[in-house]
């Protein structure tokens, strides 16, 4: 794992982009977010013991958010599987974490898509109906 020093401002990575880094935060304070029709919007704010960007390190897909630097900061940037299950393994109360918010973001994932697929079965028995 190497030791990343950001400074204010700048991206760590952007949407689109093919990289498997995943990266947590040691001091400093990272956002999250997408932009969508030249509007960016706020996913997360992220400060020391958070991380993000884990998923790159489980497919191989392209980045969904852009993350950048609010402050000065300085992250771990974990580069593969094994890594972070050695880091895992040597700290287990950042394990313990990560999974309490891994699930907690799966949980949302799917609130999320039931609720949209609520929105799309109104939508067809509202047009069903309409047809009558």
């Amino acid at each position: 794992m190497n030791k990343i020093n950001i400074q204010a401002g700048q991206i760590i990575f952007r949407e689109g982009e093919l990289n498997n880094s995943m990266y947590i935060i040691t001091s400093g304070t990272v956002e999250i977010f997408f932009t969508h029709k030249n509007s960016a919007t706020r996913l997360a704010l992220m400060k020391k013991g958070d991380f993000f960007g884990e998923m790159a390190l489980f497919r191989a897909k392209p980045r969904t958010a852009t993350a950048r630097a609010v402050m000065d900061t300085e992250m771990v940037a974990v580069e593969s599987k094994q890594q972070l299950e050695r880091y895992l393994l040597a700290n287990p109360e950042f394990a313990a974490k990560m999974v309490r918010i891994l699930a907690d973001r799966l949980a949302n994932t799917n609130e999320l898509l039931i609720s949209k697929l609520n929105e799309i079965t109104t939508k067809e028995i509202e047009y069903q109906i309409g047809e009558t």
